[in-house]
């Protein structure tokens, strides 16, 4: 258990931890276990579950989202000139933000939706019902980049370009990327495959592959949103933290 605990949760990645998250004293009657343990095998002692509760309500795991983007933005590793717009939808008991899923015959289900730089490193994320339209979150995700260190110049928020599949085929879409000074690369029905488009959003699919590999995303179990929401920006942020600790070792 320790060992698992210190390969998922190293001591560089505690120390980023440390900046966003309140003091974590977890005190067990029985004695033992590791006050690291809690946030990434989930609430499972009493004290644990109610501070988890408490920094959703706060947004304390919205804010340790930002840290391993920072850190990367920093050194010049994230990059914005092409990003990518993607969902997934996961089954789910009956909750807010749930709805029928129209690819599974209508089974409740949430839907997971992301937008990652060019290497696909999660910059937004965001959930919804699965019976919501991939088109309706594409404002939200993009209005919810924040804003990210540079290695040179100001913070940053806005990609150069954003690629999508047909789902965001719609023109006021389009018109509002344009408004934002964001080029767009949106296929079209009927008239584009998807297969070029491809080239470029396959970086967003493996990540949702990566997320998907994590069994606490493989369905959602927990009643209020926010939770489950936290329980995906912990997911984002180990897999931002693997690319800044390769970065690290080069």
């Amino acid at each position: 258990m320790t060992v698992l605990v210190e390969r998922l949760v190293p001591d560089e990645l505690w120390v980023l931890f440390r900046r966003v998250v309140p003091s974590m004293e977890v005190k067990r009657p029985q004695g033992g276990g590791r006050r690291r343990a809690g946030p990434v095998f989930g609430p499972a002692w009493p004290t644990v579950y109610r501070r988890f509760a408490r920094w959703s309500r706060e947004r304390v795991w919205a804010r340790l989202h930002r840290v391993v983007p920072d850190e990367l933005g920093a050194r010049g590793e994230l990059d914005w000139s092409r990003c990518a717009i993607d969902s997934v939808s996961v089954r789910a008991a009956k909750a807010p933000l749930t709805g029928p899923n129209p690819t599974d015959r209508g089974k409740p289900g949430s839907k997971i939706q992301l937008i990652t730089d060019r290497n696909g490193l999660p910059l937004s994320l965001g959930i919804s019902g699965a019976n919501l339209h991939d088109s309706l979150g594409l404002e939200p995700l993009v209005r919810g980049i924040p804003p990210i260190r540079s290695r040179r110049g100001p913070r940053r928020r806005r990609p150069a370009k954003l690629h999508a599949d047909k789902g965001y085929d719609y023109d006021h879409l389009r018109r509002w990327l344009r408004k934002r000074g964001i080029r767009h690369r949106i296929a079209r029905k009927g008239i584009e495959s998807s297969t070029r488009l491809g080239r470029h959003r396959w970086v967003v699919e493996r990540t949702v592959s990566w997320l998907a590999g994590c069994r606490r995303l493989h369905r959602r179990y927990e009643r209020k949103a926010e939770h489950f929401l936290a329980f995906i920006g912990l997911a984002a942020l180990l897999i931002g933290y693997r690319r800044l600790a390769k970065t690290v070792s080069t």
